[in-house]
């Protein structure tokens, strides 16, 4: 462990010594169970009050950095062992050490934000980004494939990474695949984009085709876009014997869906509506959200 001190600066002798030796457990030059120096041989070497460095230690140890074993030693603290608390509270001790440490060596906060964010960039993912304008449709994809993931599963609009390219730090974009091009050129070229396909509707077909008397049939869905193609798709089928109606999920009253025969619905609305002939909705193909699946996994194996 190399520590350096500086006695011509205003920042005081205990906080170099703390933010140093963070930052010497961050970069792995002190690892998890290593022993430091006695309060006395680390006094002796940096000609420092003893007390001032028992204060460094006892403040790394208060915040899960440090833990004191018997026979008077002092050891890294393993990482896996601390509370969620200490853990958030780690960050910013990391983040404060990092930042006095480049200082130090003369690089200044706009050098070390370009280094961090292009680090970044290029470090696997930890979570999902689902890039979609319409905010129905986008929540719709983030509820599908959710359930797949121990990960977050975030969403923005173009517009909204467009203003801030940062959005997709640390993140593997998922797109619908016919927007594909649209969104590519605003990604960083480390992690492409992940194309999701959507599912036919050969099955819902099927039920109306299927329908002996004329019935009313009702499409419901968070999205405006998939109530506007379902209809659609739906119409020729239903033709003039059926009746076909869409509907805004939340509805508006709890008795709307009635006077519905058979109800369509998306996969957030199927699991709140409730009738005797529902027929829930899954947007994403299985083999694409099974290919979504293994791109995370090619990351989290790097």
């Amino acid at each position: 462990m190399e520590i350096r001190i500086n006695r011509k600066s205003e920042i005081p002798l205990r906080r170099q010594l703390v933010d140093q030796i963070i930052f010497s457990i961050a970069t792995k030059q002190l690892e998890p169970g290593e022993s430091l120096p006695s309060v006395r041989e680390l006094a002796r070497r940096l000609k420092i009050h003893r007390n001032t460095i028992s204060q460094a230690y006892r403040d790394l140890e208060s915040r899960g950095w440090l833990v004191a074993k018997r026979g008077c030693r002092v050891i890294v603290q393993a990482r896996g062992k601390q509370t969620h608390t200490a853990a958030s509270r780690d960050l910013d001790d990391l983040l404060n050490a990092t930042i006095q440490v480049a200082r130090e060596q003369g690089y200044t906060l706009t050098r070390l934000t370009e280094c961090v964010e292009r680090r970044l960039e290029l470090a696997p993912p930890d979570r999902i980004l689902v890039v979609e304008n319409e905010p129905g449709l986008r929540m719709l994809l983030q509820e599908e494939i959710r359930p797949a993931f121990h990960k977050p599963v975030d969403g923005c609009s173009l517009a909204d990474l467009v203003a801030n390219p940062r959005l997709a730090i640390g993140a593997l974009p998922v797109v619908p695949h016919f927007a594909i091009a649209e969104v590519s050129p605003f990604l960083s070229k480390g992690i492409p984009a992940i194309p999701l396909a959507f599912s036919t509707a050969d099955e819902q077909l099927k039920v109306v085709r299927m329908l002996e008397h004329p019935s009313v049939i009702g499409v419901i869905s968070v999205s405006r876009t998939f109530l506007k193609t379902a209809l659609t798709i739906l119409s020729p089928v239903a033709g003039e014997r059926h009746s076909l109606h869409g509907y805004d999920f939340p509805l508006e009253s709890s008795g709307a869906l009635k006077a519905a025969d058979v109800v369509f619905a998306d996969s957030i609305a199927s699991q709140h509506v409730k009738h005797k002939k529902l027929f829930p909705y899954h947007l994403i193909r299985r083999n694409s959200l099974d290919y979504l699946v293994d791109a995370m996994k090619s990351y989290d194996s790097t």
